[in-house]
């Protein structure tokens, strides 16, 4: 069983789920996916780290377990605070800036993925997503506004 990282409660005990991300931007889109346990509802691409991972190994093997690629020369991007759309638990997101090395492919939990301006009716993000990391791209020219 793995074992996944948590920050100790809050006040309010709630533990804070923490999760490392990867926003891959081709063509002015970025790649969103969604997981079989929701699949209407997209995120960025990574996970949870494994007890004792650093956030850079945990993206690595998110990307090569969801999507069959490696991240290319990623750079810190942002940490991102929000409610865990899935789990309904605070969540800290470690968010990465890479390019990736092959077209990727959905496998392991994932069931479906999209490349997005982030102006689509038919996608509903995660309001990380949606609230944090689309405004930042946007902001900083990655995708237009």
């Amino acid at each position: 069983m793995k074992q996944t990282m948590t920050v100790p409660a809050g006040p309010d005990g709630a533990e804070t789920l923490v999760v490392v991300a990867a926003v891959i931007v081709q063509e002015g889109r970025l790649l969103v996916v969604s997981k079989k346990a929701a699949p209407e509802v997209f995120y960025l691409p990574g996970g949870k780290p494994e007890a004792g991972e650093e956030p850079l190994r945990a993206l690595a093997r998110e990307l090569d377990e969801e999507l069959g690629v490696r991240a290319l020369e990623p750079r810190f991007l942002a940490e991102v605070e929000a409610v865990a759309a899935l789990e309904g638990v605070p969540m800290r997101m470690t968010v990465f800036e890479a390019s990736i090395d092959e077209e990727p492919k959905i496998a392991a939990e994932l069931a479906q993925m999209r490349w997005i301006t982030g102006d689509e009716a038919d996608v509903r993000l995660a309001p990380a997503v949606r609230d944090q990391v689309l405004p930042l791209l946007r902001n900083s020219g990655l995708i237009a506004s």
